[in-house]
């Protein structure tokens, strides 16, 4: 085979990121392309960690308790007072109790979609899902966005997913849930997606290092191989455009730095810090997203983990055993990961310019027992309710020690200021400096309103 026929994607096994396809050179390329918009004046928030408590966590023993409702309403669970006075949440979130004063707790979140798959979407887009179950006709995810705009320092990426992949039998549901990508926007804008455990010894984000059998002198011999191969005779095949050789370049200098090398190394952080973040998957996730939004990633998702519990219950979907593991497994971890972020930021000088957003795609049913979607919900448990449920935001220009909106006396209706997903990231955009309304082009040039919802002044 003569060089200048050799296949370039064989050049460079060291840059792929595995990411539906998406290689690190064509991240870069479709980071570059994004459309020229003015910055805009307003936006106090330069980078958005976004919790995403998947499989809807009850809001009446979270963050809207309803103590004097029958008992098959309240619950187990009793509310507790916090640092700010008129507030009170779910007693097993202690040390947040103690941060209310920076918490915007919505308690009047509502949308129509008992599905899973298709209530991310409103989430995490603020737009319903399309018809079709393609995740490629989604609405762009908020990091998508951000990536389109430009946003981020090279060479890292610009939008960030974090999903632990536990290695259990347990079915790993957010791998299908909708609204996570670029969806219309097209490949280039998807998240950089790290499936490998950050509370494991040997967690490494591989695409951001050099393969074992790779010295940094054969990553420079591949570099000027690929350069030469880059530059054919006439007649053979076309050379790439003068974008793509940047990006190539950008990827091999990724690879050859020790940018990336910092940036997803958490045992870089000090014992005492990574302990209170809590070590596990999901506190140890949330460290890692405060390591990237510091070193100037503008969006990173972290998503709750399966951790292989093999009943009806997995991810905060408590269809049995509501109360034990809200108890045991999920509030704690949340409670101390929420809680330690908020302080590890503050203490850095980031919350003013880092938002924190803490949600689910939806709620449980007001009764315990109460079905309402296919799986229904054991004696023990909570159904799907995506008619009201809780929504917290913290940091980026946000107002502390408020709660927006009331539900009524069951938890089941919004009865003040209800929110729609799409003025919840309406909001969020507005804090992030996104032009309101703004308008992108899809992949066949058509013009969308990206975020048609109306911003939260109140929260602001």
């Amino acid at each position: 085979m003569t060089p200048h026929l050799y296949p370039r994607r064989r050049v460079l096994q060291a840059g792929s990121l595995g990411l539906l396809g998406l290689g690190l050179p064509d991240l870069l390329s479709g980071r570059a392309q994004a459309s020229v918009v003015s910055e805009p004046k307003f936006g106090q928030a330069k980078a958005c960690i976004l919790l995403f408590m998947w499989g809807g966590p009850a809001q009446q023993e979270t963050w809207d308790l309803k103590p004097h409702a029958p008992r098959e309403i309240r619950g187990e669970f009793m509310p507790i007072s916090t640092r700010v006075p008129g507030i009170q949440i779910g007693e097993h979130f202690p040390q947040l109790a103690e941060r209310t004063d920076k918490l915007a707790i919505i308690r009047s979140m509502t949308h129509g979609d008992v599905n899973h798959l298709t209530a991310t979407h409103f989430l995490l887009t603020g737009q319903p899902p399309p018809p079709v179950d393609d995740l490629k006709m989604d609405w762009p995810s908020l990091g998508s966005v951000l990536s389109k705009l430009g946003r981020g320092q090279p060479p890292l990426p610009p939008f960030v997913s974090m999903r632990p992949d536990l290695k259990n039998d347990v079915p790993r549901f957010v791998e299908q849930s909708h609204g996570q990508f670029s969806g219309w926007l097209g490949n280039a804008y998807n998240p950089l997606t790290i499936d490998a455990d950050p509370s494991q010894p040997d967690y490494r984000v591989g695409e951001f290092e050099l393969p074992a059998d790779v010295a940094s002198i054969r990553l420079d011999e591949r570099r000027s191989l690929l350069t030469a191969l880059d530059s054919p005779p006439p007649q053979t095949i076309a050379p790439p455009s003068e974008d793509m050789r940047r990006h190539y370049a950008q990827a091999f200098d990724l690879l050859n730095s020790a940018v990336g090398a910092d940036a997803f190394d958490v045992s870089r952080e000090p014992v005492e810090l990574r302990e209170r973040y809590g070590l596990n998957p999901h506190g140890q996730s949330v460290l890692q997203a405060r390591r990237l939004v510091e070193r100037g990633v503008p969006l990173v998702t972290v998503f709750w983990p399966s951790d292989g519990i093999k009943n009806v219950s997995v991810y905060w979907d408590t269809h049995s055993r509501n109360f034990v593991d809200l108890k045991e497994r999920l509030m704690p971890v949340a409670d101390q990961a929420f809680s330690t972020l908020l302080d590890d930021l503050s203490d850095r000088g980031m919350l003013d310019e880092t938002l924190v957003v803490w949600s689910g795609e939806f709620g449980r049913t007001p009764k315990v027992g109460q079905r309402n979607s296919d799986a229904g919900a054991g004696r023990d448990g909570r159904d799907h309710w995506p008619n009201c449920f809780s929504t917290v935001l913290a940091g980026g220009g946000v107002r502390g020690g408020v709660v927006h909106g009331t539900s009524d006396k069951s938890a089941a209706y919004p009865i003040a200021d209800p929110v729609q997903p799409v003025d919840l990231m309406a909001t969020v955009h507005h804090l992030l400096g996104i032009p309101h309304h703004l308008e992108l082009a899809d992949v066949t040039g058509r013009k969308q309103v990206v975020c048609p919802g109306e911003r939260i002044l109140s929260l602001l």
